[in-house]
């Protein structure tokens, strides 16, 4: 990472060597302001930060910081759920609702911390007694494909009825996946009283989720959070807008 780029670089490198560690509160690097090359530092509560590989998306000049939680190092994953668990406490749920894929990284550790003995995990894969109105189509940036659907056990249906839910992925975007999620679990006998990610990306699922559940976005809580960016001569820059200031 600290090869000298080139005058045309793009400033992106392969993410093998990412989320294996953090950095230290109070190291520089954790600190760093822009433009960024190659990693974005995310910051934690306790002011470690998580350098996250820069990704160029396909439509031009812009990247996201990525997270990909089963790639992380269990060192991080570990740190993660800590603090996720902290939050979740604060909100005090009857159960923990893990979304597949990476979501499932933390539901179930979240979910043992908070002294449950169990939790509830979504899938996409539909098992032969699975019911269609326990479904609901996902649309989501990474997943084009319009017959993919999000599935709820119906042998795990009683564990929701009459309780107050957290639903954990391991990051929010185009918010896309928690709006299916919260579709299908409008439909049962269940409260959402809040949304855990691992990272906030961007900003454009406060937009998502208010469409369609007013109040909606102010539920979701995360650990770390990155803007997009954009590519200038010297590196990414933060876009303005799509920075969010809402505390974590």
């Amino acid at each position: 990472m600290s090869s000298t780029p080139s005058p045309k670089s793009d400033f992106i490198i392969p993410t093998t060597t990412f989320w294996q560690d953090l950095i230290p509160a109070g190291d520089p690097k954790a600190v760093q302001a822009a433009p960024y090359r190659y990693g974005y530092p995310a910051l934690m509560p306790d002011k470690r930060a998580l350098l996250l590989p820069l990704r160029k998306l396909p439509e031009g000049d812009r990247a996201v910081a990525s997270l990909i939680a089963n790639q992380a190092s269990f060192s991080v994953i570990s740190a993660l759920t800590d603090a996720m668990a902290d939050i979740a406490k604060s909100i005090n749920p009857d159960q923990i609702v893990g979304l597949p894929t990476l979501g499932l990284a933390f539901a179930p550790m979240i979910a043992e911390k908070l002294g449950h003995s169990h939790f509830i995990p979504l899938g996409y894969s539909r098992k032969f007694w699975y019911s269609d109105d326990l479904s609901e189509p996902v649309y989501s940036i990474t997943s084009p494909d319009r017959s993919k659907k999000i599935y709820l056990d119906p042998n795990i249906l009683p564990r929701l009825n009459k309780k107050r839910v957290i639903i954990v992925d391991d990051a929010i975007s185009s918010g896309s996946t928690i709006l299916s999620v919260l579709r299908l679990l409008h439909r049962q006998d269940c409260e959402v009283i809040g949304i855990l990610v691992a990272m906030r990306q961007g900003v454009l699922w406060k937009t998502t989720l208010e469409q369609e559940f007013h109040g909606s976005s102010a539920l979701v809580k995360s650990v770390i959070a990155a803007p997009l960016f954009e590519h200038q001569a010297d590196g990414w820059f933060p876009i303005p807008e799509t920075i969010d200031t809402t505390a974590q």
